[in-house]
């Protein structure tokens, strides 16, 4: 896309062109506010395959709540999606693999169209970079260049240099560049962090029977194994699976054949859907939290995983980060309004109140799944299968759980 040459200036800089970094253009394309987005990667659509077969799926999948939905439809990015492709799952079904705990979860129970959508990481890209093409309004998207340094400089503007030489001014900094964000690093963010000690393998599956719109989840002693549905025809059956895993088993997951792998995982999966007949490309990526015990400072914000990271265990990352987009974007609008700056920190501190507790609560929540699904402790055991069985029972409970999970009240 665009390139810069000079000195330029503008209201907000977003550093990070992925599924935060481009919805958060777009939340404030419309808001008065000069953006410009800077992407070290190239800013281009995908070209996405029509064929629907093992090799035809991206790796990365998502499981989008109601509320992201919204979001991006607010954005005018979910036409795209829906266009082209994605499976909506109207049910859960989540068992121990230890024990005889097991719950269900019913779009029915709540009166609801569906419990999420399942959509390929590569096509909410595709479709927010068609919104931005459709919508730019102040964004300036410039890509592909590198973000060598940033200043704060005496009177509060951020300086930064980028790799061509070129500078931006700004009144504020998004690190909207993931997991490693440069941003994050280059103003000394502190993070509390640790490894997990697993691996997420990731794959597409084929499977005997139909996955009925049904995301399944088992946990098992080594970690949890969901398989999210995926868009088929009516002889083949695909699904996505996320199976978190110690390190040393993950290794000899990924050397087997696919073969192998397919027996592994169908034991694994309890042939919850049969047989599994066929596996695509697998990879796997260490797990790690992480979190940044600031998400502002004046004139730098944080949004998505450069503030944040997960277990994917509830696939909960992406709507977190969403969230994150949503909020700062509403408060961003809301100061122009008043005629305060963007990179106010009393701005940015009403941004951080709103979503720090929250994705804290979260990470507390999925940490302590994880801690309490992977003891063999008999009495352990028996008090989350005893849990399952008596939320599974209660079905006030049950439905506030599925409202709070999917983002809606």
């Amino acid at each position: 896309m665009n390139s810069v040459s000079g000195e330029s200036r503008h209201d907000v800089v977003i550093v990070g062109a992925g599924i935060a970094g481009t919805a958060l253009a777009l939340a404030l394309a419309d808001s008065g506010l000069s953006i410009a987005l800077v992407e070290a990667r190239p800013l281009q659509r995908s070209a996405l395959p029509d064929a629907r077969d093992l090799e035809s799926f991206d790796l990365r999948v998502s499981a989008l709540t109601p509320a992201s939905v919204g979001f991006l439809e607010t954005l005018g990015a979910w036409d795209t999606i829906d266009t082209y492709r994605h499976c909506p799952y109207h049910h859960m079904t989540v068992w121990d693999a230890e024990g005889t705990g097991r719950i269900e979860f019913d779009r029915d129970e709540i009166d609801a169209p569906r419990l999420g959508s399942i959509v390929e990481n590569r096509a909410i890209v595709d479709a927010l970079l068609a919104a931005l093409e459709r919508n730019a309004g102040s964004v300036r998207p410039l890509s592909p260049v590198r973000v060598e340094s940033i200043e704060r400089e005496s009177d509060g503007t951020q300086c930064l240099q980028l790799e061509d030489g070129a500078t931006l001014r700004t009144a504020l900094v998004v690190g909207a560049d993931g997991a490693l964000s440069r941003v994050r690093g280059l103003f000394d963010f502190a993070t509390r962090e640790w490894d997990y000690g697993h691996r997420g393998i990731v794959a597409t599956v084929q499977t005997e029977r139909p996955h009925a719109d049904t995301a399944w989840q088992r946990f098992l002693a080594s970690g949890p194994l969901a398989l999210l549905p995926l868009p088929g025809t009516p002889q083949a059956h695909f699904c996505s699976i996320v199976w978190s895993i110690t390190d040393a088993l993950a290794e000899e997951l990924l050397a087997m054949d696919s073969a192998d792998f397919c027996a592994a995982l169908g034991e694994a999966s309890e042939h919850c859907l049969g047989e599994v007949t066929g596996v695509g490309q697998r990879a796997g990526f260490p797990l790690r939290q992480r979190h940044a015990r600031d998400y502002v400072q004046p004139g730098v914000a944080l949004v998505g995983d450069a503030a944040h990271t997960i277990h994917p265990l509830a696939g909960q990352g992406i709507n977190l980060g969403l969230a994150d987009v949503a909020a700062l974007a509403r408060e961003l609008a809301a100061a122009r309004e008043r005629g305060e700056a963007p990179g106010d920190i009393a701005v940015l501190r009403r941004y951080q109140r709103q979503r720090k507790g929250e994705n804290l609560a979260m990470m507390a929540a999925m940490e302590g799944f994880k801690r309490l699904f992977e003891s063999e402790s008999l009495p352990l055991r028996w008090l989350r299968n005893a849990g399952m069985r008596g939320v599974a029972d209660i079905a006030p409970l049950k439905q506030r759980l599925m409202r709070h999970a999917m983002g809606i009240q």
